[in-house]
């Protein structure tokens, strides 16, 4: 399991463990006095549906209005599957996966110079309304809570719906990566200036690639994660002109920063390092590279992670370094898995260069049978 899955676990658990205290603390103990008897449990579980769909809502709608403070337009919103997406410059509604916990609003740089462009308020603006909106629901909560009647199940009906709000706000603010990205891993990310032009730069090349525009990749000398999530888009445009010797150059600047960024990142980048010179090598070449410059400690922990970088050069590891079959077989076996993680902007040279790496091992070992395992490129 992945450390932002493992985070991510920990965020619900606290998230539930904060509903358990309301329910039990707050809810419990009003029941005999809210005068709906059987009804008092439909009534806050009314209110819980009712503050999820509300927020949901409403915290893409802060997004949206903080991105135009900003000086971005808006490309794509998404609240619980429910789309608007921009194409030809007009609005189409449809259905639609999304990255966030309950939506997601996607962005793109609305001037020339992408650096005057300021991410914090729409970073910020769910956290703000929700700041707001938490003002206004506990006053009128301590307001109207010993009231009779009507008034003050509604006071009531309130705090269950902002119990959800918090309950969003908390795992959207937290500075970390989570299983899903949020908005307080993004703030975090730009304690470092060069990351909030890095986060410009790669929301604008997301989103020219997204209308299949031809773009020129900016690469970042000063090396952080974000950073090199970027240079790494570069380099697999690179790939896909069978430009590997400029690719290298980039892999090489980032891997002579490796105090800079996690070893997570790391070990993606030196997976990549693998299979150009698996690729490009004679096979006494490759033997002395693999023995010399990748640790056994490397390789282990290239092997542990499921991204299809990662995979292609533990395939080749296995095949041509250690003329292992079962080794290729594990490996294999998480193609499948890994493939669904890959953005859909570089699936087609993914396939190609994971293709590439499981011919070259067929070529070395026609006895292993394992040209089934090649990915169609129709997927």
């Amino acid at each position: 399991m992945k450390k932002e899955d493992v985070l991510g676990t920990i965020a619900y658990i606290v998230m539930l463990g904060l509903a358990a205290v309301y329910i039990f603390v707050i809810l419990g103990p009003r029941a005999l006095e809210s005068g709906l008897g059987d009804l008092y449990f439909l009534f806050n579980l009314g209110g819980l549906v009712a503050g999820a769909l509300f927020h949901a809502l409403f915290f893409e709608i802060a997004h949206v209005i903080g991105a135009k403070i900003g000086g971005y337009k808006v490309t794509y919103v998404s609240v619980l599957g429910l789309t608007l997406k921009k194409e030809d410059k007009k609005w189409k509604f449809c259905f639609s996966d999304f990255k966030g916990l309950t939506g997601e609003t996607r962005i793109a740089p609305n001037r020339d110079d992408v650096n005057k462009c300021n991410p914090y308020p729409h970073l910020l603006a769910g956290t703000i309304f929700y700041i707001v909106e938490l003002i206004f629901v506990l006053v009128f909560f301590f307001l109207f809570k010993d009231e009779l009647g009507p008034i003050s199940n509604a006071a009531y009906f309130l705090l269950d719906m902002i119990l959800v709000g918090t309950m969003l706000i908390f795992y959207n603010i937290i500075p970390t990566k989570l299983d899903c990205l949020t908005d307080g891993y993004n703030l975090s990310l730009f304690a470092n200036p060069k990351n909030r032009e890095a986060y410009n730069e790669l929301i604008r090349v997301n989103y020219e690639l997204s209308l299949g525009n031809n773009v020129e990749i900016k690469v970042f000398d000063e090396i952080t994660n974000f950073t090199t999530d970027l240079n790494m888009n570069k380099v697999y445009m690179l790939y896909s002109d069978n430009q590997t010797e400029e690719a290298e150059k980039i892999i090489d600047k980032i891997i002579a920063e490796r105090e800079s960024i996690s070893y997570d990142v790391y070990l993606k980048v030196k997976a990549e390092k693998i299979f150009i010179k698996f690729m490009n090598l004679s096979s006494e070449e490759m033997m002395i590279y693999y023995e010399k410059e990748v640790p056994l400690s490397e390789r282990h922990d290239i092997a542990s992670l499921n991204y299809l970088s990662c995979i292609r050069a533990y395939l080749l590891m296995s095949g041509l370094g250690d003329k292992s079959r079962s080794e290729c077989l594990v490996c294999l076996n998480k193609v499948n898995k890994a493939f669904k993680r890959v953005p859909e902007k570089i699936k087609n040279i993914e396939i190609k260069l994971f293709n590439s790496a499981l011919e070259k091992v067929c070529s070395a070992h026609e006895k292993w049978e394992l040209e089934k395992y090649i990915i169609s490129t129709k997927k």
